[in-house]
């Protein structure tokens, strides 16, 4: 199935308001999806037997500070049909929450945890959000872009020597 027609049935089965864009053109194409949709789409992507995306081969967050948003991706593949798709998901950088899909994919579980550590995203019901790799008492988000390193952590300096001089 391509890209355009598994965004047709998308907007077949849950309307026009649920897809913000669709961009065929990209790399990887993608679709951009509301987040009160994000998880009823994502059980749909897996679930109909004609799409079947059985594998969320990736998710990530990217900060996109000038436009006031991080956007979410998730890169999913149908090991039955060879196909594959990019859904995107804006979230405001002042309050970033978006539903859990990690009920569809359990893969989403770490990849949910680390998004919250380093950019701050808040995936409801999720069954174990907290930090992944930075320390419990860590202040911030450190893939936020305007993250500005403590001087030091609990009396560790965290500043180092330039590799690159």
């Amino acid at each position: 199935m391509t890209p355009a027609e598994v965004c047709q049935k998308l907007q077949e089965r849950f309307g026009n308001e649920c897809v913000e864009s669709f961009r065929e053109a990209a790399l990887d194409p993608y679709i951009v999806v509301q987040p009160a949709f994000v998880r009823d789409v994502c059980r749909f992507l897996k679930e109909d037997p004609a799409l079947a995306f059985d594998c969320l081969s990736n998710m990530s967050g990217v900060d996109y500070l000038k436009d006031g948003k991080i956007q979410v991706v998730l890169h999913l593949y149908s090991y039955v049909h060879r196909h594959r798709i990019v859904i995107k998901v804006n979230v405001p950088r002042a309050n970033p929450v978006m539903p859990s899909i990690e009920s569809v994919w359990k893969a989403a579980n770490w990849h949910e945890r680390e998004i919250y550590d380093l950019l701050g995203v808040v995936f409801t019901d999720h069954p174990d959000l907290r930090r992944l790799l930075m320390p419990e008492d860590w202040v911030g988000h450190p893939l936020r872009k305007d993250f500005v390193e403590p001087e030091e952590y609990h009396g560790i300096s965290t500043r180092r020597e330039s590799l690159l001089k």
